[in-house]
């Protein structure tokens, strides 16, 4: 790569209102962590730019797939990921902006992108682990407000308290779900 991008840049490029076929930098986070704790998304580049990838300067893919790298490292090392949300998000005594502009549902879309990114990588098609990955995975779906049509969703959305401890759940539930995935007992 004869001209690498910064963390700084990458994060700029994403959050740039100009750039095509992108998700900002928090749903772009939500999305690359997705796709390493749960099941393979081989084409996870096509499914993250929409198809696109060949309008995407090659130092931008560079960047994404340099980002990606250091999500996994962190894992590996038991590290648990860094959130790019508020610190207060899982705190049930300061109030936090659930609203669909919040950084907490960017990174929740950018998540449930990845979920669904292809349906031959279907997180539930383990009979064994379905239930468990539809627990550990609702805070995300309820937070994305992918599904606004269903009234137990919109009834979870509507409650402050179970917002918040959804929201406090999710990286512990991170953990669960690769360990789920990636592990053979």
């Amino acid at each position: 790569m004869n001209n690498p991008l910064s963390f700084d840049e990458l994060l700029d490029y994403l959050d740039n209102d100009e750039s095509q076929f992108v998700l900002d930098s928090v749903a772009t986070h939500g999305f690359l962590t997705a796709t390493i704790i749960g099941r393979p998304l081989p084409n996870w580049l096509d499914a993250l730019f929409e198809g696109h990838v060949s309008d995407i300067p090659a130092n931008v893919i560079d960047g994404i797939q340099r980002w990606r790298d250091s999500i996994m490292a962190e894992l590996k090392n038991e590290t648990p990921i860094e959130l790019p949300f508020g610190e207060n998000a899982g705190n049930e005594e300061v109030a936090v902006d659930f609203s669909e502009e919040s950084d907490i549902v960017a990174w929740s879309i950018g998540f449930v992108d990845a979920m669904y990114g292809d349906e031959a990588s279907d997180w539930f098609e383990d009979e064994e682990t379905a239930e468990d990955v539809a627990v550990l995975t609702l805070p995300m779906i309820v937070l994305s407000g992918i599904d606004d049509e269903d009234p137990e969703l919109a009834e979870m959305r509507a409650d402050e308290d179970k917002m918040a401890q959804m929201a406090n759940s999710i990286e512990g539930n991170l953990t669960e779900l690769f360990l789920l995935f990636h592990t053979n007992d």
